[in-house]
């Protein structure tokens, strides 16, 4: 498995941390004829900070899966004891469990066959040993987990992105002409096997890989061989009728918003001058407009004035080596309709549209046809 160096380390200063802190917040909180640390905590530490957004290592899973299988476990222990059968059926029957309760988690299964190997030390605990050490044990590894995931910029517990909706029965555009959902869902019901890997993840990574054999196919196409470099800006302080001008007379539907340093603060749309001027009520819009662009059009301080106080900040951009098809899912789920391309720095270089896009790749057809055509001849 190819991992970076880092999140080897990331894992393992995790499992460091988690183990220690269960172990002396244990030890401070159960009895002293009680185990502070039972051994299958191990295996849950490793799915914990080894594999965070694994389906196995979700608090539910974690919680459920450990405690249930503590309960047949010990189930199993009181009636059958310490016998090869008593092993086999905790282990068997904790299976069942996890997987009728939705909450499968491997070192479940050697939690059930903790019950019943314990001893009598442990058999005389009975079903107390799932609060205490298995609850507590279980309940302090999640709070590790989540407070040690999230301080080194890990989401635990794992969330899934919403899909963007676009309010009709169609895919997403960048869904179109590759797998859709319901092929997904097909191939997985045929597949009938548990996958360590969320649904919704393993189809993002199936996308990024039809993304990365495009780039194979089609070459190295980055923003900065198609945008424009001659970029009309907008500063914090232009007046909101200048603006407007520059918008008309350069028949486009948004302007970047720079600082002196030519970084992107903002970006200015029709949109934002729209919303702003109430142009979502039809009675009256063009009179809305003129009042909303003209100094004297309200009173005086109910209404913004300048550039600043209407554009849309945390402007989604790109560098000028960006590969062309990493602004597929911005311009198609996000309905954006350009990218500010920026250097190093931050600052603007250039802007890329979807008119920009849809030329560059529909040139990237034409040379494939092109190159086809002349390796048949």
């Amino acid at each position: 498995m190819d991992v970076a160096f880092t999140e080897r380390l990331r894992a393992a200063g995790g499992g460091l941390a988690g183990i220690l802190m269960t172990a002396l917040l244990a030890r401070s909180l159960l009895n002293a004829g009680q185990p502070a640390l039972i051994a299958p905590m191990g295996a849950s530490a490793v799915l914990l900070f080894a594999l965070p957004a694994s389906p196995l290592a979700q608090p539910w899973s974690v919680l459920g899966g450990n405690m249930v299988s503590a309960t047949v476990g010990m189930a199993c222990a009181l009636a059958l004891g310490n016998t090869p059968l008593g092993a086999a059926l905790a282990l068997g029957l904790a299976l069942l469990a996890m997987f009728a309760l939705r909450c499968l988690h491997p070192p479940g299964g050697a939690i059930a066959l903790t019950a019943v190997l314990g001893g009598p030390a442990l058999h005389a605990q009975g079903f107390h040993f799932v609060l205490a050490p298995v609850g507590v044990n279980t309940a302090l590894m999640l709070v590790a987990a989540v407070l040690y995931n999230r301080a080194t910029g890990r989401d635990y517990p794992h969330r899934v992105a919403p899909a963007v909706s676009h309010g009709t029965k169609d895919p997403a555009p960048n869904q179109r002409l590759g797998f859709t959902h319901e092929d997904l869902d097909a191939v997985l019901h045929r597949y009938g096997q548990v996958l360590d890997v969320d649904r919704e993840d393993l189809e993002s990574l199936l996308h990024q890989a039809e993304m990365e054999a495009y780039r194979r196919r089609f070459g190295v196409i980055r923003c900065g061989d198609i945008m424009s470099r001659d970029v009309v800006t907008l500063e914090f302080g232009t007046p909101l009728q200048e603006a407007w001008n520059l918008l008309r007379r350069h028949r486009v539907k948004a302007l970047p918003v720079i600082d002196r340093a030519r970084r992107v603060i903002g970006i200015v749309t029709l949109v934002d001058f729209m919303k702003h001027a109430g142009l979502d009520r039809h009675e009256g819009w063009a009179r809305q407009l003129r009042d909303f662009l003209r100094p004297d059009g309200l009173v005086h301080g109910t209404k913004p004035e300048v550039v600043g106080q209407i554009m849309t900040t945390g402007v989604h951009t790109a560098t000028a080596d960006t590969h062309i098809v990493e602004l597929v899912p911005l311009l198609s789920d996000l309905g954006l309709h350009h990218i500010p391309i920026v250097d190093a720095e931050y600052r603007l270089v250039g802007m890329v549209t979807q008119s920009d896009l849809v030329a560059a790749l529909y040139r990237g057809r034409l040379d494939e046809a092109t190159g086809f055509e002349k390796a048949v001849a």
